[in-house]
């Protein structure tokens, strides 16, 4: 008797992102097939080797390309307002002074964030998270930090949590309360990473609202110091970590992230040599986050070519942010990878799939297609994987399957 599988794909081309199973870096599977069942993949190879499979849905795909659902691995999606009105500031010659004197930067999303209720920062996330789910993205982090005190970043936090119960997707959460200093601390660094260990992340322990701990180390928000009794906190309380660091300035915050065997640091422009061989021994993730160099008009490129040579696995994101990157396409920040970073496509894909499964510390369920894996799908009409990243203002998706379900495109 044929063994049973809830979902059959047929006449497909597949990218498994497992060298092992098929060709090249991509592992392409030129005529493939994929069972699964249960949500998961049970089994992926080429249709002339498919088993006699006794299949619940069947889907003929006309040679369409199947990859593992994308992720996006870093995003603050949760947010309140907008800050348009100092991004034309700047554009009309506005300094970074005169913009936080009109009431602009960072504390601006926080004021906004603060005044909004849970069900007003979920409304507005919505919006977001859609236009990424409508390019085949599965899985999306999200991060606090614009509460700044322990009841807003929890408010934060749930918001992200209601996004996964409401749509059809994985929702990674991270609590950044090391993100900038909040106006009431009146200057006093000490004092509010003393509140961010000792008030904001046990409540967020204690009501199970994060996975990890993110902090931004750069001049303009916290020092490696300070970031170190944060990751410290974490540590006793079994989180892993994250970093933005080396976005602005060196300040050895990807060192000092891979010293806690961080998931991941992020930005890294202005990344050293030292910098690159700690996260090549911690295996932490270099998350590259095109759409921040791209709005804030930098010149410094993070170091790609060298970060590829010591073998240090690179993430791509979106950096959803109302400040620095309101951008809310996977796919136009793998084009900006691979046209700002030179970046290949194939790179980009991997970027959005393995790589950024690892840098949420998720490689064991999602980024390849494997038996046993979560059967998270992206199906495009495309003609080769290169597409992805080569067309801009273009989605060519033709479907999802998420926990072995079929969703289509809107």
């Amino acid at each position: 008797m044929a063994e049973r599988v809830d979902l059959l794909l047929r006449d497909v081309r597949i990218a498994t992102l497992e060298p092992g199973i098929g060709k090249g870096a991509l592992g392409v599977l030129e005529r493939g097939a994929l069972a699964a069942r249960d949500g998961k993949v049970l089994w992926v190879g080429p249709e002339a080797e498919l088993p006699a499979f006794a299949a619940a849905k069947v889907l003929t795909l006309d040679g369409r390309w199947v990859m593992p659902g994308l992720i996006d691995c870093h995003t603050h999606l949760v947010h309140g307002g907008t800050r348009a009105g100092e991004w034309e500031m700047r554009l009309k010659g506005a300094s970074y002074e005169e913009v936080a004197r009109a009431g602009g930067g960072i504390l601006a999303t926080v004021k906004a964030t603060r005044a909004a209720s849970e069900a007003e920062l979920v409304a507005a996330a919505l919006k977001r998270l859609d236009a990424l789910l409508a390019e085949g993205v599965t899985t999306v982090e999200v991060k606090s930090g614009y509460g700044l005190n322990a009841a807003d970043e929890a408010k934060m936090l749930r918001a992200a949590a209601r996004l996964g119960a409401m749509r059809d997707v994985a929702i990674v959460r991270s609590f950044l309360g090391a993100h900038a200093l909040p106006p009431e601390a009146a200057g006093d660094r000490a004092g509010y990473i003393r509140e961010v260990c000792e008030v904001q992340l046990p409540r967020i322990v204690e009501e199970g609202l994060a996975e990890a701990v993110d902090g931004f180390c750069e001049t303009i928000a916290f020092s490696p110091d300070e970031i170190a009794r944060v990751f410290d906190a974490a540590r006793a309380h079994g989180l892993a970590v994250r970093l933005h660091a080396e976005q602005l300035s060196d300040q050895g915050g990807a060192a000092l992230a891979a010293g806690y065997g961080a998931l991941s640091a992020d930005h890294l422009e202005y990344l050293s040599q030292d910098g690159i061989a700690a996260m090549k021994r911690a295996g932490t993730v270099a998350v590259l986050l095109p759409g921040a160099f791209y709005f804030l008009g930098e010149t410094q490129k993070p170091p790609v070519a060298k970060l590829r040579q010591a073998g240090v696995p690179m993430a791509v994101a979106t950096d959803c942010n109302p400040g620095t990157s309101p951008m809310t396409s996977l796919l136009l920040a793998m084009n900006m990878a691979a046209t700002l970073f030179r970046l290949t496509p194939e790179e980009t894909i991997i970027g959005v799939t393995c790589a950024a499964a690892k840098a949420l510390g998720r490689a064991e369920r999602i980024g390849t297609l494997l038996p046993g894996k979560d059967c998270d799908l992206a199906i495009f009409d495309i003609e080769k994987p290169a597409e992805l990243a080569y067309r801009i203002g273009f989605n060519p998706l033709h479907g999802v399957v998420r926990g072995g379900r079929v969703r289509r495109a809107a």
